[in-house]
């Protein structure tokens, strides 16, 4: 499993590093609004799939561009460039994220940002971070008050209804210090120790699969907001301790 989560990681970024911050063509999957897709999420999935199908032929995939193949209650789920918007900027917080789960729990995960050289990978056991030479265990602060609290969001456009923007300022109101636009990112630095929540509305699957175990093996916790499992998507916070998650999760559901 953590073999071919790496190597998987290896083939995408072969793929992906060559279009960075090039004049890549950009499409829109949406008539209304704007959700880019490029050649570089495209190809690094079909890549992804390949290194998968010759490990591990009969379990199930799950992509972002390329859909659900297969049925079995082991699953690959996959976000070849999560933060197109970032890929796209030239701003290198995307990341390509690579998730294992059983019977719709994810129990393993790797989050690769090739461009900086970083990995955060996860098996059931232990969770780590790699960069050329150096690897280390990855720890959560283990934070349990708000109050101190380092939020991510991607944006806080994502709450876009006045009930999940009230939600949001909730949080807002109670934490020291907002960052934005970190998608994966913002997962992984809470992983290691340099962030302490992570909130967002609208997940799906392969926005947040890979993550989960990242988070969890680190010594954090990750729930939807109504406090069920969040390997499937919906939306999620994440913290540094499960003492600061109740925290958030309460204040959220009384905003």
């Amino acid at each position: 499993m953590e073999a071919t989560l790496l190597a998987a990681a290896d083939a995408a970024a072969a793929h992906t590093l060559p279009l960075f911050r090039t004049g890549l063509a950009i499409d829109n999957k949406l008539t209304t609004g704007f959700d880019p897709v490029t050649e570089a999420d495209k190809g690094a999935e079909k890549v992804i799939r390949a290194i998968i199908a010759d490990a591990f032929p009969d379990h199930a995939v799950i992509g972002e561009e390329w859909g659900t193949s297969g049925e079995s209650p082991y699953t690959w789920i996959i976000d070849p460039v999560d933060g197109t918007r970032a890929f796209i900027s030239g701003a290198p917080v995307w990341g390509t994220l690579i998730g294992f789960a059983v019977d719709g729990v994810a129990k393993a995960g790797i989050m690769s940002q090739p461009f900086i050289g970083e990995t955060f990978i996860a098996v059931p056991g232990h969770s780590r971070y790699e960069r050329g030479g150096l690897t280390q265990p990855n720890r959560v602060s283990g934070l349990t008050d708000l109050a101190p609290a380092r939020v991510f969001t991607t944006t806080p456009k994502l709450f876009n209804t006045p009930s999940l923007a009230a939600k949001w300022h909730a949080v807002e109101g109670a934490t020291r210090l907002q960052r934005f636009g970190m998608d994966c990112y913002g997962y992984a630095l809470l992983a290691s120790g340099h962030a302490d929540l992570v909130i967002e509305p609208h997940l799906n699957t392969y926005d947040i699969a890979a993550l989960v175990p990242i988070i969890r093996e680190a010594g954090g916790a990750i729930a939807c907001w109504d406090g069920s499992e969040p390997t499937a998507g919906g939306n999620v916070v994440a913290a540094a301790s499960q003492a600061l998650l109740d925290k958030t999760l309460e204040l959220i559901n009384a905003a």
